[in-house]
């Protein structure tokens, strides 16, 4: 199984400088539920954002073209397709950005994890691909209001692949 996860804004903004757009307790804590004990793949940039480099409990995989680097206490492959090929079947994966992976992994994901934050925020320079409802349908959505630790409005919508 192949999840995208993800949060975004309703322009469908990503990030900004290499740093997420907003700071929800509850994605957080979403995140570190779903992904614990699973393999994350993620581009160098995202890896890099990470302050305290590898997440814990979680195979690290980072992609890179660069052939000279390391990452500590995470895998490297070149693509995404030999960091897939690298993975058991019955191994869930998610694909945790940047927009450049996110755009790769779409067409061989099948669920998308998605927080869809209602804001569209002033500086954004990463986007989320359009979601094509043709491809996905909404399974699951959770809404949040605003309160001391959230300030803006959210959900967290589950999407899965249509079946041809």
């Amino acid at each position: 199984m192949i999840s995208i996860i993800v949060c975004i804004a309703k322009n469908h903004a990503i990030g900004h400088e290499n740093k997420l757009l907003y700071w929800l307790p509850n994605d957080l804590k979403r995140f570190k539920q779903l992904t614990t004990g699973h393999t994350i793949i993620m581009g160098r940039r995202t890896f890099e954002s990470f302050p305290k480099g590898a997440l814990p409990n979680r195979r690290n995989v980072v992609l890179s073209r660069q052939t000279d680097i390391h990452f500590e206490g995470a895998e490297h492959f070149p693509t995404l397709e030999e960091a897939l090929a690298s993975c058991r079947p019955d191994e869930d994966i998610f694909i945790i950005g940047g927009a450049t992976v996110y755009e790769q992994a779409m067409p061989l994901s099948d669920r998308l994890l998605i927080t869809h934050v209602e804001d569209t925020p002033k500086q954004a320079d990463a986007f989320f691909p359009i979601i094509d409802t043709a491809l996905w349908k909404e399974v699951n959505r959770e809404e949040h209001g605003t309160d001391e630790k959230h300030n803006y409005p959210y959900a967290f919508v589950d999407y899965e692949r249509v079946k041809e």
